[in-house]
């Protein structure tokens, strides 16, 4: 089995606004035996993402008018609630979803340890990008403008 440094450095560069450099099977299939990748829905992934998720998911509950639907963490950031409220501000759904997976995006980088930029926590930060990157090519541009010009041009009428 290859070290994790090994693979962190051989993977290939994501780009936010680029294609995914891979499919998810096959960054799966480059995985080291072991490693848990981050999910949400299986609670997957190092203790501080989750914590960091739930975070950032409390957030979006509250930007959304959701208070109850808060879930108890054991850290609160202003930084992640102040982004997420404004990019709920955002009116253009497309831009709204941008500047969401922005934050999520940057957020992911906080796993990454500055002494150790060929870790795990690198790895996880790699698979969660990627999942964003992989979001937003299923994205299409055009036909979210196209619906956001209907709903706004429905709505001055």
């Amino acid at each position: 089995m290859l070290p994790i440094d090994y693979i962190v450095s051989s993977l290939q560069p994501l780009s936010f606004d680029g294609p995914a450099p891979y499919s998810w099977n096959d960054f799966l299939a480059l995985m080291p035996e072991g490693f848990d990748v981050p999910d949400a829905v299986a609670g997957t992934g190092s203790l501080r993402w989750r914590e960091l998720e739930t975070q950032l998911r409390n957030a979006m509950a509250v930007a959304r008018g959701g208070e109850k639907h808060r879930r108890p963490t054991s850290g609160c950031d202003l930084y992640w609630q102040n982004r997420i409220t404004v990019a709920f501000q955002e009116k253009n759904p497309l831009k709204r979803e941008s500047l969401m997976d922005r934050v999520w995006w940057d957020a992911a980088a906080e796993l990454t340890p500055v002494s150790a930029p060929l870790s795990k926590g690198a790895l996880e930060t790699y698979a969660i990008r990627l999942k964003i990157v992989l979001k937003r090519n299923r994205t299409e541009k055009d036909a979210g403008d196209a619906v956001f010009d209907r709903l706004t041009a429905t709505a001055e009428t």
